[in-house]
């Protein structure tokens, strides 16, 4: 006797048949999630990441990675990390105590980038906040907005809760300050002949007779996170360029240069010469170099190529022909792989289960920017 199939017994029957019609090796060759699961953590930054303590136990990369492991938001981590150097007055290139511009006031940049969330914000030219990463995180998840600048960067963060103080110099960067101002034009503007020539030797002077860490003149911190659920963040913060033209804005809080993050890819962010690496967008490229399979050092190889390529201008030529700045990137894919690029040699800081370290750097070119 014929008995009516049903349509739940119809849609089984289908289902084993299709199973079973596809070999087992075609199904393990199929396409799986992007983020693995049990990925090793890692916090990866630039060498002052595991330098400064500000009088604490534990440095940038060191509590990130201690947060992150003990359940904290990735981003949340990552911040807290950075906020380190930001509070400490001895970092000269981040946050309170930094390098002022040309009228001895300290503005900051920072952005962040969330993501799993995919989420980012950020502030430029921000006077008055210790803490400009901080604040760039509630730009990204209280407003519909990427970046906020100036004054009304500074106003959000007042209206945030966030303390604003009349001057972030300490003695250190006031004096440091005073003598750039000393020794160069007080205007800042000079022939077109010699644009950007005279504060740019000034500082580079200082820095030949040990009065400013070549580090700090350009100094900033990038630092980025993957933690075992293959979740990834990245934040970049900063002072921006010793004694820049008030106003001026680098590549740091700026998506795709000084920072980018693609969740399902990876993450990418800079320090240096923030125009070198504005020009080209390299943590974006960086990271669509990830997506293709390229690995975090090869890519990063790739972008400070692009950038000495494109490099022509005298002024920004050493005696060899190659830049006469430094360039560094920091990477990290969604398989927890991580890497660092230099124009030249130099460290960048990294945690992981073995703890805290300090390792040199993937070099494009030997000696140094001003050889």
């Amino acid at each position: 006797m014929n008995r009516q199939v049903t349509r739940r017994e119809f849609v089984q029957s289908g289902a084993v048949l299709v199973s079973s019609a596809i070999p087992t090796r075609a199904l393990a060759q199929a396409p799986t999630i992007i983020v693995p699961s049990g990925v090793k953590p890692v916090v990866i930054s630039s060498a002052n990441g595991n330098v400064y303590k500000n009088v604490g136990t534990q440095t940038c990369v060191e509590k990130a990675f201690a947060m992150m492991t003990g359940g904290s938001d990735v981003l949340d981590a990552l911040i807290a990390g950075v906020n380190v150097l930001e509070l400490d007055p001895a970092e000269t290139s981040v946050g309170y105590g930094a390098l002022p511009n040309a009228d001895g006031t300290v503005q900051l940049d920072a952005s962040v980038m969330h993501g799993p969330r995919r989420r980012a914000g950020a502030v430029a030219a921000l006077e008055g906040v210790r803490t400009p990463s901080s604040v760039a995180k509630l730009v990204a998840d209280l407003t519909d907005h990427h970046l906020l600048v100036g004054k009304g960067a500074q106003d959000f963060a007042r209206m945030m809760g966030f303390t604003i103080e009349a001057d972030l110099n300490t003695e250190k960067s006031r004096a440091q300050w005073l003598e750039w101002k000393r020794r160069t034009d007080p205007l800042h503007y000079l022939d077109p002949q010699k644009r950007g020539q005279a504060w740019y030797d000034a500082g580079l002077q200082m820095a030949r007779e040990g009065l400013i860490d070549l580090e700090h003149y350009w100094g900033t911190i990038n630092c980025n996170g993957i933690n075992t659920k293959g979740e990834i963040c990245g934040v970049t913060t900063t002072s921006g360029l010793a004694w820049k033209i008030p106003g001026r804005v680098g590549d740091s809080p700026i998506f795709g240069a000084g920072l980018y993050v693609d969740g399902m890819v990876g993450a990418a962010g800079s320090t240096g010469r923030g125009e070198a690496n504005l020009y080209h967008l390299c943590s974006f490229f960086i990271v669509e170099e990830m997506r293709r399979g390229v690995h975090p050092k090869d890519a990063a190889i790739a972008a400070l190529k692009r950038v000495a390529q494109n490099t022509t201008e005298k002024r920004l030529l050493n005696s060899k022909g190659r830049p006469n700045f430094g360039l560094n990137f920091y990477a990290l894919n969604a398989k927890g792989e991580f890497a660092s690029a230099a124009m030249y040699q130099a460290s960048y800081a990294v945690c992981t289960e073995n703890g805290p370290e300090t390792r040199n750097a993937e070099a494009l070119f030997d000696g140094r920017p001003t050889d």
